[in-house]
């Protein structure tokens, strides 16, 4: 027969302790479950799906995948698609540095200059991206066709040939890319800036610095947590992109991701895809891994 224990017992006390800081603990993983299982559906599961399906081999007639430890697969894939991902790389490299030098004087200006309109100024600089991702793309198509505004109106004025054309060529994916994502440069570099505290600036100008002097000591350095995290969410978004490269780019044009879209819905080669998938994934864990390792990982919460 079970014993009954008092509750000023001090085994019974330290249940109740126990049990009291369960109960404390208890809650914050309870919150967090919802968000854990979304995570872990919806990112956990398929991406495991993907390595896994990157080492299997694939009949395209049947569709059929059979694990086979394909490990080889992955420096083939690289080796086959060295332009590809050169030119992907370039394109990214070249998108990401333009939309630092267009954003670094937008974020600095509405952080130091837009007063009580910042939050004004933020949601003017985003509002073009509350369209869709394809037809932005499809308007930066007819701005940069043969006789569209800016074409037409160059060649109307004879200040272009008019065998001139801008479509089809690196330069319209690079414009494509930076456009689409000069947000994802925009806000980090904002709220880098924004975290400045001004009694800096004001020491530094109490010590006779210039405005550039107080720029290149004071500001730059303490923006560079943003500018890489910047860099970060431009360049690997755009490093994977492809439907710029569809409806900007040519033939001779072709980026990875192009190479990675066709590899799953044009000839149902699923493991080429993954595997491909697979090297992308790679780049942004090292990018994210010498961020933290450069900058601290607790950078990236602030920033990312």
């Amino acid at each position: 027969m079970e014993q009954l224990v008092p509750a000023n017992h001090p085994g019974g006390v330290g249940r109740q302790r126990r049990l009291s800081a369960w109960r404390r603990r208890l809650p914050p993983y309870l919150l967090s479950l919802p968000a854990g299982l979304w995570l872990l559906l919806l990112f956990i599961v398929p991406l495991v799906m993907m390595l896994s399906m990157s080492l299997k081999t694939c009949d395209p007639a049947s569709g059929a995948c059979v694990m086979t430890w394909s490990w080889g697969r992955l420096p083939h894939s690289v080796n086959l698609y060295r332009a590809q991902f050169v030119t992907s790389l370039i394109f990214a490299a070249a998108a990401t540095l333009i939309d630092l030098v267009v954003s670094f004087p937008i974020a600095y200006w509405i952080a130091f200059h837009g007063g009580r309109r910042k939050n004004f100024f933020l949601i003017m600089l985003l509002v073009p991206f509350f369209v869709s991702f394809i037809i932005r793309t499809l308007v930066w198509e007819f701005i940069l066709s043969n006789n569209g505004i800016f074409l037409g109106f160059l060649k109307h004025n004879h200040l272009v040939p008019s065998g001139f054309h801008v479509l089809g060529t690196g330069f319209a994916v690079v414009a494509g890319l930076a456009y689409n994502y000069l947000p994802f440069t925009a806000l980090p570099l904002y709220v880098a800036i924004e975290r400045i505290d001004r009694r800096v600036l004001d020491a530094a100008y109490d010590l006779y610095a210039n405005r550039r002097a107080a720029f290149m000591r004071v500001i730059l350095p303490l923006t560079i947590p943003g500018i890489f995290a910047a860099f970060l969410l431009t360049f690997i978004p755009a490093f994977g992109d492809y439907v710029n490269q569809e409806i900007l780019g040519g033939t001779s044009n072709t980026m990875i991701g192009t190479v990675i879209q066709n590899s799953f819905l044009v000839n149902s080669d699923y493991a080429g895809g993954a595997s491909l998938s697979v090297v992308l994934l790679a780049v942004s864990l090292v990018g994210i891994w010498l961020y933290a390792r450069l900058l601290g990982s607790r950078t990236i919460e602030e920033y990312l």
